[in-house]
């Protein structure tokens, strides 16, 4: 009986966005008392804007946060964190590649754990982007000594409250799912991970691999690194 706050952070995910809020839609009306559905629209320059507009009209319970202008992936998922109003917070991405139905599989774990991350059972990516995740797990381990086995999987769950103790989560990029891991676990929450199913990509491509994303990253990593020595 717990209530429920969906963040779903979108960039330029037209193709994606209105199959993603419906299902998502389908499985909390069958699952959960209270939930919400919180787009982000992190500046979108194709249609996804106006689509999540028009869904939210026929159902109060999608909410539309818009950046005028790409802020970034961390930058779209703190403004849906910060949106949310209820017990629990959970994320996944827009573009088609998770099933929202395999939080199910979480529930058990919620009356034990503050917090349950979804590692992808078999990754559905192109070789190169899966050989530079591997990469930058070991990077991210050697780094910060963070031990999980899919820091970045875009499917987690966690109590609000965890979230407004360890705020503020300073990274508006890629490294965002690292530093609030991290702080969590500075925190003293505890984190379950479980395995989730992964979809190929139908429609549109992925900026993970987008240079400015990746040198934007390391520039994050450097100074969360040197913000962490203090504390």
């Amino acid at each position: 009986m717990i209530s429920l706050s969906v963040v779903l952070p979108a960039y330029n995910e037209a193709k994606n966005i209105e199959k993603t809020v419906r299902d998502a839609l389908s499985y909390l009306e069958r699952r959960f008392v209270d939930y919400e559905v919180i787009v982000v629209n992190d500046g979108s320059i194709d249609e996804t804007r106006e689509i999540i507009e028009k869904l939210s009209l026929s159902n109060p319970r999608i909410v539309l946060v818009n950046h005028p202008v790409n802020l970034g992936y961390g930058s779209a998922l703190r403004s849906g964190f910060d949106r949310s109003s209820l017990d629990y917070i959970f994320f996944m991405d827009s573009d088609g590649q998770f099933d929202i139905n395999d939080i199910d599989s979480f529930l058990p774990y919620l009356e034990d754990y503050d917090v349950v991350v979804g590692y992808r059972e078999k990754r559905a990516d192109p070789f190169i982007r899966s050989l530079n995740t591997w990469l930058y797990h070991l990077f991210i381990r050697f780094l910060f000594d963070l031990k999980i086995n899919d820091m970045d999987c875009a499917f987690k769950m966690f109590k609000r409250s965890a979230y407004l103790t360890i705020k503020p989560i300073k990274s508006g990029g890629a490294l965002f799912s690292v530093e609030f891991l991290i702080r969590l676990k500075k925190g003293g929450f505890t984190i379950k991970e479980a395995p989730v199913r992964h979809f190929p990509r139908r429609f549109g491509k992925q900026t993970g691999a987008n240079i400015r994303v990746i040198m934007r990253m390391f520039k994050e990593c450097w100074k969360l690194k040197d913000e962490l020595r203090v504390l």
